[in-house]
């Protein structure tokens, strides 16, 4: 990953390339950009950049976690552009989350998804061994009523 750089500085985001993908996504459609600001204002984020033809840093992946810094976190918005996927982008911008000093002591972690299981699988993430356990309270078309 070479031709990549992970940051976490949110001064770096790009909203604007946020909010489309996360507006045009199976579970975010329609989502207001002033809510992807206050979610990423209120969470911990990290990006992934590429240079672009003229050598200048694109954001080309995102990944947010809602966390409380001591013993829980919920990763949400993990995505990588199309033309970045299939080069092990999201498994690094992952791994260094996972591995950030002040996530590192976190008991649990938890994350929804549809199809990114096996991607999840490998760096540690299992099923919830009592699912009858867990409970939601979900508005899945909250943004596009």
């Amino acid at each position: 990953m070479n031709d990549y750089r992970i940051s976490f500085d949110k001064a770096e985001l790009d909203i604007d390339l946020i909010h489309a993908f996360l507006s045009g996504s199976y579970w975010a459609k329609g989502i207001p950009r002033h809510i992807v600001e206050t979610s990423i204002r209120n969470s911990f984020c990290a990006a992934v950049f590429a240079k672009d033809e003229e050598g200048k840093d694109e954001q080309v992946g995102f990944a947010r976690l809602i966390t409380d810094h001591a013993t829980f976190a919920y990763l949400a918005d993990v995505f990588v552009l199309p033309a970045h996927r299939g080069k092990g982008v999201a498994m690094q911008m992952l791994e260094a989350v996972q591995a950030h000093p002040e996530l590192t002591g976190l008991r649990r972690w938890l994350l929804f998804t549809r199809d990114m299981q096996p991607l999840y699988a490998k760096l540690g993430w299992t099923q919830i061994p009592h699912p009858e356990r867990c409970m939601e309270r979900h508005e899945v078309d909250l943004y596009t009523r």
